[in-house]
């Protein structure tokens, strides 16, 4: 990867040897590994909580940098995931690792919502999931029509927070609380 990175300096007029661009190569090298592996080990713990039936729980404010896959540009994502606990609660970490491993890759918005939807379904063994990410994408606001005030929102419900209005947007009244991108 750093002798592509040296010929993409090389193509775009720079010479790699200069004292600036010496180590440029294996660092840009260096980052797209570490970006693109995120820790995999990570499994998610659910704890039996007796106290937790039926309610709500919303963890927000994960906020991720992923790589738009058709620019390969960054994208900012603040996501925020509820369930319904049945006597079973997701520890909260889990839900930022999650989120990482999803994210850390080449991947699209939309992609990505459903991806965290689905592991956190998985964990709790249950479909009553709902999440929304806000995003901000360079390639909109950096290239092309160059629209900086742009975002984008996606919404994921499964179970009953497809079918219950009610709880839908309980929800999103609570996921509205954090406004971080």
């Amino acid at each position: 990867m750093s002798e592509l990175v040296r010929e993409l300096l090389i193509a775009l007029g720079e010479d790699p040897h200069r004292e600036g661009l010496l180590n440029t190569p294996a660092r840009v090298a260096a980052w797209w590994r570490d970006f693109l592996s995120p820790d995999p080990s990570a499994m998610a713990t659910c704890f039996t909580e007796t106290h937790a039936s039926d309610q709500l729980v919303v963890v927000g404010g994960l906020n991720v940098w992923s790589l738009c896959e058709h620019h390969m540009l960054p994208m900012k994502l603040d996501a925020h995931v509820g369930y319904l606990a049945d006597r079973t609660v997701l520890g909260l970490s889990k839900f930022g690792r999650i989120a990482q491993r999803h994210a850390g890759r080449l991947q699209v918005q939309e992609r990505f919502t459903r991806q965290l939807a689905d592991e956190v379904a998985a964990a709790i063994g249950s479909e009553d999931v709902a999440v929304t990410v806000h995003g901000v994408h360079l390639c909109m606001s950096m290239r092309g029509v160059r629209m900086e005030a742009a975002r984008t929102t996606t919404l994921h419900t499964g179970g009953r927070f497809r079918t219950d209005p009610v709880l839908s947007q309980q929800f999103l009244t609570v996921a509205g609380q954090w406004r971080a991108v």
